[in-house]
């Protein structure tokens, strides 16, 4: 069989047994590809050019034993290779941290909230860090600045410490247990967030997939606001003068505008439109009234 045509089969039985994507890939060619090549020790990005290649039975089954176990499992996909990708970065990743999937990425790589920085920016907070791929990113981005990634799970710093050490960035990141901000004393130039914010319908609702991953970053509370309230209320006391904070909220801009809906932010363009990721400036968390009626 050629490898193309397991790729396919591998697609179908993805596609027949009704497993949930979103972990790196959005449909089951793609993430029948990517578990293929895995699988035989072939680069992720390279398909095209190894095709045509004849697999001979043994390949054959251990690829049908991969995809049966992400079946029958329900695991992301990245939590069976141990590595995601993000920005055409590898990270190492298990089932101790949530499987890297922010849009935050694609706006540094990109320059997306550039405006907002300048020399004044040396000091940069990955909050909520998980695996801290957004802090190794802000790291080869800007290599003037230092970073901390802090996250309130230790398994989740564990995980962290092993992409940190992998692309040797132990002198520029730094990596610090801490619920929310309690344990950065700052102050920061720019904070980077991708907190726990789905709301408790979404929660109930999840595919296996994502029930795989720690609760902890995905859960919200009922509107999906509760870690969001309390940044807010304690971010302008760790934030420098000039300070932003960049914020991803998923799906949940209807019940972010609704918690806050006197905070002046900034949406930013991502690959999945303009109601994933904000920006806020420090002068607007000081000095609005946000945190009234409608967002206590």
């Amino acid at each position: 069989m050629k490898l193309i045509d397991k790729v396919n089969a591998a697609a179908q039985r993805l596609t027949d047994a009704g497993v949930a994507f979103g972990h790196g890939t959005a449909n089951a060619f793609d993430e029948a590809a990517w578990l293929v090549l895995w699988r035989l020790d072939l680069p992720l990005d390279e398909l095209d050019g190894v095709a045509q290649r004849e697999l001979d039975d043994g390949q054959c089954q251990r690829i049908d034993a991969l995809i049966e176990e992400r079946i029958a499992t329900r695991k992301p996909a990245a939590y069976l290779t141990g590595e995601a990708w993000l920005q055409g970065v590898p990270f190492s990743i298990d089932e101790r941290a949530i499987v890297p999937r922010s849009f935050i990425a694609e706006l540094i790589a990109d320059g997306g909230f550039d405006d907002w920085l300048g020399d004044h920016t040396q000091r940069v907070l990955d909050l909520c860090t998980g695996n801290g791929s957004l802090a190794v990113l802000c790291a080869m981005a800007w290599p003037e600045v230092s970073v901390d990634g802090a996250d309130i799970s230790t398994d989740a710093l564990a995980v962290a410490r092993i992409n940190v050490d992998r692309h040797g960035l132990q002198d520029r990141v730094r990596l610090v247990e801490s619920d929310g901000l309690a344990g950065v004393p700052g102050p920061y130039d720019l904070i980077v967030c991708n907190p726990p914010y789905v709301n408790a319908g979404s929660m109930a609702a999840l595919p296996a997939e994502y029930r795989a991953e720690p609760e902890l970053a995905l859960a919200g509370g009922t509107d999906g606001m509760d870690f969001i309230r309390r940044l807010f209320a304690q971010a302008p006391a760790h934030m420098s003068e000039h300070a932003v904070l960049v914020l991803e909220i998923g799906n949940e801009r209807d019940f972010f505008e609704a918690a806050f809906p006197r905070l002046p932010v900034t949406w930013l363009d991502t690959s999945a439109g303009e109601d994933q990721v904000l920006l806020v400036e420090r002068i607007a968390l000081a000095t609005n009234s946000f945190l009234g009626a409608a967002g206590a």
